[in-house]
């Protein structure tokens, strides 16, 4: 009876010592139950924004704490190089040339309720979901409103315009306006500040799990503005240009030490990273937790912000707006104790729309048919021989005349003014030797722009009508008003 129970035992051994050569333990034995998320994504934070990615101006040593405590990507994309449509890529792991909402504003600003979301996706498996910041994808009224998109608690703003503001008169609590009588002048009420302290009860509220949190700050997406503790320590101690505006005299608010305040905006805004990382420590739940920080597109020069002052897309080419990488690469880390491997980097070329895939490979569902997504997952247990690779990534935008832009391997193309010439040249880059896309090749190798071309036809579902191609009717002229 001796050697059949043997026999077992050396077998068992044998897949013990097996695994143990293979890698990591498996995400459902090392885990155990599902493991909350809290997805932090800032606005209008350029590549080169935090000290973790270079930069020497602005301090943020939460996040570049959390980056080495963690798992930093090189190689991360926004969904687009504007608010919306990275937004509307984000939540349902679709690109922009098949995810609904595909420019600021528009007809098409409202997610449909056969859109499925990362909301829905965890929802379905019993996970709390909650949304607080920047919605973008849903007005008041619409089917695209987070608590229809698979949310249940929203706190934030809906509309985008009216997110440029601190000092609101109202934000949304799931479908009633919160009102902050006389805000705008009195300036009591700060609402990445109040967004912060609803994050903050969230994750108590549901620290038994399992939770999904979405938090998409408005910071430091212009207005220029910030409480004086955030923005006194660079007051005098960094060079300063001229001020901003007028008071009264433009959308963005007047600023008198433009530097200083978006320096103390990108500070405060890690000071919060850090609170919500130190209140998961402190409730005991941060080994059951997985915490990410990305930005929603590159850095914007409107407004008074300055990020060539800054460095704020670090090596890359272009800014918000632009789908050169400095408008679309982004940073991201990844955050989770006992489970991502603390003080690594990855390379892998990642998205926004692979956080749906993710999510479901995380929580033992389906990857959704609808994706473009690839789960990094993988990646994050240090399984890097696992990994699927993306065949190529493709962005498009209505705005700006029309731009297509595609990453294959180390190849960049990108291509301008499609609503003056369907069929306008494509640049070509090699980012393995020219990360600052400053020489085009495309002349030398036909070859690439031409699989490149293919993916720039066959990659998307046009909307009818088809803005990509189709010119821009001419505004009409404002008629002055009378003196009267």
């Amino acid at each position: 009876m001796k050697a059949p129970f043997l026999s077992f035992s050396a077998v068992l051994s044998a897949l013990v010592w097996i695994c143990l050569l293979s890698g990591p333990i498996p995400l459902k034995a090392a885990a155990g139950d599902k493991p909350n998320v809290i997805y932090i994504m800032a606005d209008d934070l350029g590549y080169g924004d935090l000290g973790c990615y270079g930069q020497k101006i602005m301090k943020t040593p939460r996040i570049d704490e959390m980056a080495a405590e963690g798992m930093k990507f090189t190689q991360h994309y926004a969904g687009s190089a504007l608010c919306a449509p990275t937004r509307s890529c984000l939540m349902t792991g679709t690109h922009t040339g098949h995810t609904r909402v595909r420019n600021n504003g528009g007809a098409d600003g409202d997610l449909h309720p056969e859109d499925f979301t990362v909301g829905e996706l965890l929802k379905q498996v019993g996970y709390a979901t909650g949304a607080i910041g920047k919605w973008g994808v849903g007005e008041a009224g619409t089917t695209g409103i987070p608590t229809r998109q698979g949310f249940d608690f929203f706190f934030g703003y809906l509309n985008q315009s009216n997110a440029h503001h601190y000092y609101p008169p109202f934000l949304w609590r799931n479908e009633e306006k919160e009102l902050y009588p006389d805000n705008p002048e009195k300036r009591t009420h700060y609402s990445h500040d109040l967004m912060t302290d609803e994050a903050l009860g969230f994750i108590r509220e549901h620290k038994d799990g399992p939770f999904f949190l979405y938090v998409p700050y408005t910071i430091p997406h212009v207005s220029l503005d910030v409480p004086e503790d955030s923005m006194a320590p660079y007051v005098g101690t960094i060079e300063e240009t001229e001020p901003y505006g007028t008071p009264g005299g433009q959308h963005y608010r007047y600023e008198e030490k433009p530097h200083a305040a978006f320096a103390g905006m990108v500070s405060r805004l890690d000071r919060d990273v850090g609170r919500i990382l130190d209140l998961v420590e402190e409730l005991g739940i941060a080994e059951n937790t997985l915490v990410i920080f990305t930005s929603d597109n590159g850095p914007t020069s409107a407004g008074g912000a300055d990020p060539k002052f800054f460095d704020g897309n670090g090596p890359l080419r272009g800014i918000k707006f632009e789908f050169y990488e400095g408008g679309i690469r982004e940073p991201m880390i990844a955050w989770w104790p006992g489970t991502v491997a603390p003080g690594t980097e990855s390379d892998h070329v990642s998205a926004h729309w692979d956080l749906m895939p993710t999510l479901a490979e995380l929580t033992g569902q389906p990857v959704p048919e609808s994706t473009d997504g690839i789960s990094f997952l993988p990646t994050l247990l240090g399984n890097s021989a696992e990994q699927k690779q993306h065949a190529f990534l493709y962005w498009e935008w209505p705005g700006g005349g029309g731009v297509q832009a595609v990453r294959q391997g180390d190849w960049k193309g990108i291509r301008h003014k499609l609503q003056k010439d369907a069929d306008a040249p494509i640049e070509l880059y090699n980012l393995a030797n020219d990360l600052g896309e400053e020489t085009d090749v495309a002349a030398q190798h036909p070859d690439v722009v031409a699989e490149i071309h293919r993916i720039m036809t066959e990659e998307r579902i046009a909307p009818d009508p088809d803005p990509l191609f189709t010119p821009a009717k001419p505004k009409k002229a404002k008629k002055k008003k009378s003196a009267e």
